[in-house]
């Protein structure tokens, strides 16, 4: 333990050290907003707004309160809380019915715990670097430690002069980046050491997780935007793939494509679970996978209806687009199933829940509901199609699928995103903040805005990989990352935990 608690130290230390090296000296705090830029709009997150002035500054010149509208704010507590009833036990159950029954707890706890330890690594240092000016690729730590947020600070919305409070924000964006590393989990399910998951994940989460979220979804808010010239500030001040107008409304590549491709990479780089291949590795409780799913689909509202950030006419566009691409996803995966195999499976209709809400994730207030529908629809076909032939050819022991899955889903939404976000196509298209009017058509047309969408994707994957593999092998020569066959074998239950689930 004690060596796991100096590696955790050690791996945050490394974390402040980089991004203090990677920066000049720290900027003015400024107002931070997540919503859609004026040439192309972005994603689901807004960053702080009403920061203290500069010291010097006249008495007068100080900023009015930020507007903080009380509907807005109890829709994001509902919101909030959806999100994390996702998490645990949502993703936890889900998870836990898809491995052996020896290893059923140590799923679990892997998925509690590490929702606890990011929620503490984001409150000290993984807010500021993530919603912080600084540079395109990551923050700055102006926010260590959450300095400067108090109760009565504020987070913009899409609207101008429209704000929730930044605690609530704050908490928000926590449980997006808690919810990243633990769909990891069930890549190298049933052969990784407890120790090693955990230093693993709090790498990753610094390395990987915080830039992403960085790049899509950061910049100054729609009230910094008057006129050309300061759009152009905005622009410049910006995350990366924000700035070319990726679109990608609640974590697409932020969080799916992120995962699943550190979830590949950690299946090659620890190795195929004993007997894969070989012996028969069934799910030991489909009901509990479906009730996951269920508690999946549920708390995905709040995931995909609350990076609105308001409660309006996009939020309830984002809401009947969740149910009806998931639901379309269970359809098409369904009737490929019954068709291939000969009988609909349980387990491949909850899948198929799964791999439309993940691909409508980037898409749900892009796009219209019969774009929702279609999204829905090719990912099922395609993701029932990852986790059998695509998964053959890759030859990896992604035990969960989660690459299948969030991977082939989390592609198909981005890309998706791009070609139905247009207003020709049913979709909401863009807003101009200089002119304050939303449902203007993609500043680069559908082709131009599809080749900034496979750009994002390209990013994620690249960053996602590289971080995964330099993570996993600081962590093999630390603590090791797999078990002995003999705790393999005895289940990860007993060996790690000293526990059973069932008795």
């Amino acid at each position: 333990m004690k060596k796991l608690l100096v590696t955790l130290l050690t791996a945050v230390s490394l974390a402040f050290s980089a991004a203090v090296i990677a920066q000049p000296a720290a900027e003015p705090a400024k107002m931070e907003a997540k919503a859609e830029e004026t040439k192309a709009a972005p994603a689901p997150a807004a960053a702080p707004a009403a920061e203290a002035k500069k010291a010097d500054a006249p008495a007068a010149e100080a900023p009015k309160p930020p507007n903080i509208n009380k509907a807005d704010t109890t829709f994001m507590f509902i919101a909030t809380v959806l999100v994390i009833f996702m998490i645990i036990p949502g993703l936890a159950l889900f998870y836990g019915g898809l491995v052996r029954q020896k290893n059923m707890l140590s799923v679990l706890m892997q998925v509690f715990v590490t929702f606890s330890m990011i929620a503490v690594l984001w409150v000290i240092y993984g807010y500021s670097l993530a919603f912080t000016g600084g540079g395109q690729i990551v923050g700055g730590l102006d926010k260590l430690f959450l300095s400067g947020v108090t109760d009565a600070t504020g987070a913009a919305t899409f609207s101008k002069d429209v704000y929730i409070p930044e605690y609530l924000f704050v908490v928000f964006q926590l449980t997006f980046a808690a919810i990243t590393p633990a769909l990891i989990v069930g890549a190298f399910a049933e052969r990784m050491k407890f120790s090693a998951v955990l230093l693993f994940l709090a790498i990753w989460f610094t390395f990987a997780y915080l830039p992403m979220a960085h790049m899509v979804w950061y910049w100054d808010g729609p009230d910094a935007i008057t006129d050309e010239k300061t759009l152009e500030a905005v622009t410049a001040g910006a995350g990366l793939l924000w700035a070319k107008g990726a679109l990608d409304f609640a974590g697409g590549t932020v969080v799916h494509i992120n995962a699943a491709v550190a979830g590949l990479v950690a299946a090659y780089m620890i190795g195929t679970r004993i007997g894969f291949r070989r012996e028969a590795m069934p799910p030991h409780n489909l009901v509990f996978t479906m009730i996951g799913a269920s508690m999946l689909w549920v708390g995905w509202f709040g995931f995909n209806v609350g990076s609105n950030l308001e409660a309006n006419g996009v939020a309830g566009l984002a809401f009947i687009n969740t149910l009806v691409a998931a639901a379309a996803a269970v359809l098409a995966w369904m009737f490929a199933e019954w068709i291939g195999k000969g009988k609909p499976s349980m387990l491949g209709a909850a899948s198929g829940a799964v791999a439309g809400l993940v691909a409508i994730t980037p898409a749900a207030g892009f796009v219209g509901p019969m774009g929702a529908i279609i999204i829905g629809l090719v990912s099922g076909f395609l993701c029932l199609w990852g986790v059998s032939g695509l998964k053959r050819m890759l030859g990896a022991d992604d035990a969960l699928d989660v690459f299948g899955v969030h991977g082939v889903g989390g592609i198909v939404g981005a890309i998706l995103t791009g070609v139905f976000a247009s207003p020709s196509l049913g979709g909401a298209g863009i807003c101009d903040y200089i002119k304050n009017v939303c449902g203007q058509p993609l500043a680069a047309g559908i082709g131009g805005q599809v080749w900034v969408q496979i750009q994002g994707v390209l990013i994620a994957v690249v960053l996602s990989a590289v971080v995964t593999f330099i993570a996993l092998k600081i962590v093999d020569l630390l603590v090791g990352i797999r078990v002995t066959e003999e705790a393999e074998r005895e289940g990860l239950d007993v060996s790690s935990h000293g526990e059973k689930a069932y008795n």
